[in-house]
């Protein structure tokens, strides 16, 4: 890296939309007080030293993934099977409890439009939005036609609580979880199936296959989760320590107002259609739904911080069972922009697994309105899963395995790059300084270096990239460049840009602000937004960003990523027990830790790194905390004794040819 002057239909609309380097470093050293954690002798060479994160658990260091060189992408497709597609009358599949799950069966069809003889495969999707609504947007729980055709049956089955299904919906509970298993079970019995199972899904749908995958039936064969959560407590609802106030109470919203209606209960059977509206709408009101977001909003102990009920909705907690082959697709800006990767870093311990990422947010991801495939050689999203499925379920010589382990698109880049591992093998941490005069550079800060104020409010970051992305890709929808640029957002912003680039700069990983400062408030956020600043038009176009609450940031380094002696991604607690004093006007330093990215910036456009004190779309804290920090005055410290940096994934440009 070398720097001049350095040298060197509305309401399906809205359905589909919601689907779905080296060396001591200061600031490291004697910092654990204020830090919650600082760089161990153990990690501190000079070598990469890649450990899995994301799960509850201390997990071992493991040595980088070499397999992949000379894998490329290839277009995989065939001739339907069949000549059309038929779906069965609604069947009810009865739960160990005595509730009843509603389940709807498309098979393969002869010309006059009955059902193909023969046992097939199964694609199972298993969907909280009503399998009915699914049928008109597919990325809610539809069968897909093409694969159909192509010899598949699908299941879609409504889960408890929702749709046609009788239950009260918890999201993920055990209970929820214990169905999948029963379904599963189901399914593998039935005359029309040959008893090997695919899980398949979009958002909820792909979280329900990842859980599902987790039990280790051995009728499930293979998986195909497009955009799944990976840790509910990090990824989204309380990012940072605090909680999403635009998407959570939206997708709660979405969950009561299509799971609510049992269409066809109330076709065939008006009472027990009524019953169900009333026991979902009743049980979301005083049982799920509304009691959640009050205790998230008030700080409740067992909601607002990490502990079992965040365990149990965290899928990348039973990642180490899932030993079936499995194609994960993420999104550069989805809503789990954090765990997707983390997704591929723990299955390929287990078996067979690629990573997709696409320049999507939530709902692109899900092909609404487009997520722009076929594009550099990287095939339609059907044709892949249809690869995939054809490799694990028919066991076809498809090449399934022989296509690239991790395909992302590079943004600035513009176009999809693929390599043998994530983190990216080649990548290395390096650490940029934060100075008084606002410039980041590879120097550290000296004695009398000034300060920056900001000021503390909550509602900074309206109309931005997080407005877009917290809104699951909605607010996209709205021709606003403050969507995509980052200018509106640098008013309240303490902005600090390297020298004009004199190469490009390729970023691909996780990224670390450390970033010490000071409030006039009993608590306070950090917003830290990486941002390409083009200074021939004064205009900077948003990458990627974190937020933290100051009171958590404490730190575990044995869940932390460190890379060439510098931590680069950090484990927060998030407990209440881990919550720190946060004291007028004294240094503090807060490790934020900002989601994965892979973007490049071209020479002569700057690197920015842009400090607020809130973004309302992506957090805003707990009315407990919100009081403490909601007016205030921050000042960003950058000396010799309070070292603020950001530690970044620099990948050669080599890597993008």
């Amino acid at each position: 890296m070398k720097f001049k002057g350095l040298g060197g239909a509305w309401v399906l609309s809205v359905a589909a939309v919601l689907a779905g380097c080296g060396g001591q470093d200061p600031a490291t050293s004697g910092a654990s007080a204020s830090a919650g954690g600082s760089v161990s002798a153990s990690q501190a060479g000079n070598g990469p030293s890649f450990s899995t994160l994301g799960t509850r658990t201390s997990t071992a260091q493991q040595v980088p993934m070499t397999q992949g060189n000379g894998q490329k992408w290839f277009d995989y497709d065939r001739p339907a099977d069949f000549p059309g597609v038929t779906a069965l009358p609604t069947q009810y599949i009865k739960m160990s409890d005595g509730a009843e799950l509603a389940a709807t069966i498309t098979l393969p069809a002869k010309a006059d439009g009955t059902a193909a003889d023969g046992k097939f495969p199964v694609i199972l999707i298993q969907t909280s939005y009503n399998k009915r609504v699914g049928s008109y947007v597919p990325a809610l729980g539809g069968a897909d036609p093409y694969m159909v055709q192509r010899g598949y049956a699908t299941v879609v089955v409504d889960v408890r609580g929702t749709g046609n299904s009788d239950g009260v919906w918890r999201a993920f509970d055990e209970r929820e979880q214990q169905d999948y298993g029963e379904v599963v079970n189901w399914v593998a019995n039935q005359a029309w199936s040959n008893g090997s199972i695919g899980v398949y899904g979009v958002s909820y749908l792909g979280i329900t296959a990842m859980l599902t995958a987790s039990q280790g039936n051995p009728a499930v064969k293979a998986a195909f989760p497009i955009v799944p959560i990976g840790d509910g407590y990090r990824d989204i609802v309380f990012t940072g320590g605090q909680v999403n106030p635009t998407f959570i109470p939206l997708w709660l919203g979405l969950v009561t107002g299509l799971g609510s209606v049992p269409f066809d209960s109330l076709q065939t059977d008006p009472q027990k259609g009524f019953t169900q509206i009333v026991q979902h709408l009743l049980s979301a009101v005083t049982d799920f739904q509304g009691p959640t977001i009050v205790k998230a909003v008030t700080g409740d102990s067992n909601t607002a911080y990490d502990g079992d009920f965040w365990k149990t909705r965290s899928p990348l907690e039973v990642a180490k069972n899932v030993k079936v082959p499995t194609f994960v697709v993420g999104g550069l800006h989805d809503l789990f922009q954090r765990s997707e990767p983390l997704w591929f870093e723990n299955l390929k311990q287990n078996t067979t697994t690629k990573l997709l990422i696409g320049p999507w947010t939530h709902i692109q991801a899900g092909g609404v309105p487009s997520d722009g495939l076929p594009a550099d050689g990287v095939p339609a999203m059907n044709h892949i899963e249809l690869m995939w499925f054809d490799q694990y379920l028919k066991g076809m010589n498809a090449k399934a395995d022989s296509v690239p382990n991790v395909t992302q698109f590079v943004q600035g880049y513009g176009h999809y790059v693929s390599t043998s591992n994530w983190p990216h093998p080649d990548m290395q941490a390096t650490a940029l300084y934060l100075h008084g005069d606002k410039s980041l550079s590879a120097s550290q800060p000296v004695a009398g270096e000034q300060s920056n104020t900001i000021l503390q409010a909550p509602v900074f970051g309206l109309c931005s990239l997080s407005t877009s992305q917290w809104t699951a890709g909605i607010a996209g929808f709205v021709p606003l460049p403050c969507l995509s640029e980052d200018t509106f957002n640098q008013i309240p912003s303490a902005n600090f840009r390297t020298p004009v680039l004199a190469d490009d700069l390729y970023l691909n990983g996780p990224i670390e602000a450390d970033v010490w400062i000071s409030t006039t408030s009993l608590d306070a956020s950090l917003s830290v937004r990486v941002s390409d600043y083009d200074p021939a038009t004064g205009k900077s176009l948003a990458i990627t960003n974190g937020l933290l609450t100051a009171s958590h940031r404490a730190v575990d380094d044995t869940r932390s990523r460190f890379i060439n002696g510098l931590r680069i991604q950090p484990w927060h607690p998030f407990t209440q027990a881990a919550v720190q004093p946060v004291n007028m006007n004294e240094p503090m330093l807060l490790p934020v830790e900002i989601f994965p990215t892979s973007a490049m910036i071209p020479k002569g456009h700057q690197l920015q790194i842009s400090i607020a004190s809130s973004n309302l779309p992506q957090g805003l804290p707990p009315l407990v905390t919100l009081v403490k920090g909601a007016v205030g005055a921050m000042t960003i410290l950058n000396d010799d004794k309070h070292v603020s940096k950001v530690v970044l994934p620099v990948v050669p440009n080599t890597a993008l040819k």
